[in-house]
């Protein structure tokens, strides 16, 4: 701090301007000097109270993030396509034998191939995958869609998910079988392997 033996012109210059005056601050701030209306005998006036603004209605979460119906709509809409197709896959899928004859008909295989053994258990492992994988689908987006959230892509993701799962395990037994894997050669679905001489 300075001095109060210093006189002004032996402050330091400041750097941004010069010092203002009591004068010049209240000026520029536009307030009016207590000292004056004081030393005049007038009581200063009260400072303004600001606005009182009633306070804002209380807001439930869920109307906040009210559900969006265009969003709901098209979940639901895939919710139901996902059902429709689980549904109609999961006999094919326990009935292994056949869907290996569906499944060389459409190929233009030989109808008398022989069914894997194990193809039973990996035809209900198949369908145990959609059947679960649809209801935990279900929950998951009905849960999201609770909470106001986008959930349409849910639905659409896990399909494609627990498909190309189920699809892998038909066709693990399918592709380990020797007589199969001939057929589908034999008819140029398949290049037949070249064995190193």
């Amino acid at each position: 701090m300075s001095d109060p033996q210093e006189s002004p012109e032996e402050r330091p210059r400041p750097q941004f301007g010069e010092y203002a005056t009591p004068e010049e601050q209240r000026a520029r701030i536009r307030q009016p000097s207590v000292t004056d209306h004081l030393s005049d005998g007038i009581a200063p006036p009260p400072p303004a109270a600001p606005p009182v603004l009633p306070p804002p209605a209380p807001v439930s979460g869920a109307a906040v993030r009210r559900p969006r119906l265009i969003d709901r709509v098209a979940t639901f809409v895939l919710l139901g396509y996902g059902l429709v197709t689980v549904l109609s896959a999961i006999p094919q899928f326990v009935d292994f034998t056949g869907f290996v004859s569906t499944l060389s008909q459409v190929m233009g295989l030989r109808s008398d191939l022989p069914v894997p053994a194990s193809g039973r258990a990996w035809g209900i492992a198949a369908a145990v995958v959609l059947g679960v994988g649809w209801l935990a689908t279900f929950v998951l987006s009905w849960a999201v869609t609770r909470s106001g959230r986008l959930a349409f892509w849910i639905p659409l993701v896990a399909g494609a998910v627990i498909n190309i799962l189920a699809s892998f395990l038909v066709v693990v037994p399918l592709l380990s079988d020797p007589a199969f894997l001939t057929a589908i050669q034999s008819v140029g679905v398949i290049a037949p392997s070249s064995t190193a001489t």
